[in-house]
């Protein structure tokens, strides 16, 4: 063991006394992080003061304003400027920003912008008779297409292939609402099948922010190719098309619970798992949690919300004249869904559950059409429209942009190119 003397040196009193300051300067750094509001104060120019609020929890527009020494007509006025030129009537903890500018870090504000989106800051200044005033400004997106492309492999489901393939969720769950019009993800996907995807990534100064809309999906599936373009008409509205410029999103889903696994499918004789005997099972059965959101399939009109002894809770919908779904054994109804409800495509209607004839939690999934009940997983669907001459032309030029521009991506996955 070394002595009291030679450990007690200059050199090594020098280090302690270093590594206690590195410590308290830690400790002090995390008391005052895990004790103030998520704020950046910078001083931008001469004398500027900003500092930039992250909305949190319990925050209300208010409170935020009064802790900057705003008045209480102040507040008053810019919630009312906000609210009616804005269209901002609350804030969202953990999304929302405020930023607030003065001349000196004594000054009262002088400027506020409420930074709701990347993409989006309403400016709030006031003049000089004390009126509060708003100007909404967009932010330009530095818009990248980026291409990937993936292969189901043994065991693989189609959302762990596209993981691998650098997809990100958020973009997989577009590509499983917009395939869903054509797949069963439940027994369509095969080892061996390859896909692609042509999405955005939004940028801004440089730097990634977030995704933005999937352009293109290619899918080797088991009907047949499935290949889909996002395209934008004349008119300002956009869809998906085939390649030769019909609509590739139909007027109903064949799985209204994506990812569903099917537990019973459409027969003509079926041992009842209740009843005990055989008769038709004129739907499919997808396994659901007690409590899972049950989407509409198609847009349409609500014309039956009961109970009854076989389906339980049920909801079904009128599509047009020749369609109809009915989904069953929901847990409860959702809210505002009610016989003569218009509801739109995806759309909450009920809950999943097991009221009625029903052995454990499940969507019973019906399609009628023209009275007669159809499996689901077979049928035609009808497209909802195609594209009209005029831009069926415009949009073949278009296809073959991004045709040529996935070619260029196919092997460089790391570059982008600019549509």
């Amino acid at each position: 063991m070394k002595k009291a003397k030679d450990i007690m040196t200059t050199k090594n009193l020098t280090r302690l006394v270093v590594g206690m300051a590195v410590l308290m300067t830690l400790l002090a750094t995390y008391v005052v992080v895990t004790n103030r509001r998520p704020a950046l104060i910078s001083n931008t120019s001469g004398n500027e003061c900003r500092s930039v609020v992250v909305v949190t929890s319990g925050d209300t527009l208010s409170k935020l304003l009064s802790d900057q020494g705003l008045s209480h007509s102040e507040i008053t006025a810019i919630a009312e400027v906000l609210k009616s030129d804005a269209g901002i009537s609350t804030l969202r903890a953990d999304k929302d920003k405020i930023e607030f500018q003065r001349e000196k870090d004594d000054s009262p504000v002088s400027k506020i912008v409420v930074i709701p989106s990347p993409w989006r800051q309403v400016e709030l200044t006031c003049d000089q008779d004390g009126v509060w005033k708003c100007n909404t400004v967009d932010i330009e997106r530095d818009v990248r297409a980026v291409y990937r492309a993936g292969e189901i492999l043994d065991g693989d489901s189609f959302y762990l292939a596209g993981m691998r393939a650098g997809i990100p969720a958020g973009i997989l769950a577009d590509v499983y609402d917009l395939l869903a019009f054509e797949m069963d993800f439940e027994r369509d996907i095969r080892a061996g099948q390859k896909f692609s995807v042509m999405y955005e990534e939004n940028f801004s100064e440089g730097k990634k922010i977030d995704n933005g809309r999937v352009i293109a999906i290619s899918f080797q599936a088991l009907r047949g190719d499935v290949k889909m373009y996002r395209f934008r008409k004349a008119d300002g509205t956009t869809g998906y098309y085939d390649a030769e410029g019909n609509g590739a999103i139909k007027s109903l889903k064949r799985t209204p619970i994506n990812n569903a696994k099917i537990t019973s499918s459409f027969s003509g004789r079926r041992k009842h798992p209740v009843l005990g005997y055989t008769r038709a099972h004129k739907g499919v059965d997808f396994r659901a949690a007690t409590g899972t959101p049950i989407p509409a399939a198609g847009a349409g009109r609500v014309v039956a919300r009961s109970y009854n002894r076989g389906h339980g809770n049920f909801v079904k919908i009128r599509h047009n004249g020749s369609y109809e779904t009915l989904y069953a054994h929901m847990s409860r109804f959702a809210k505002g869904v009610n016989v003569g409800t218009t509801v739109r495509q995806g759309q909450i209607i009920g809950y999943a559950g097991s009221t009625g004839m029903s052995t454990g939690p499940h969507l019973h999934y019906e399609i009628i059409k023209n009275g007669k009940h159809v499996n689901p997983m077979t049928v035609k669907l009808p497209a909802i429209s195609n594209l009209g001459a005029a831009d069926k032309t415009k949009f073949v030029e278009y296809r073959k942009l991004v045709d040529k521009a996935i070619e260029q991506l196919k092997d460089k996955p790391n570059l982008f190119i600019q549509l």
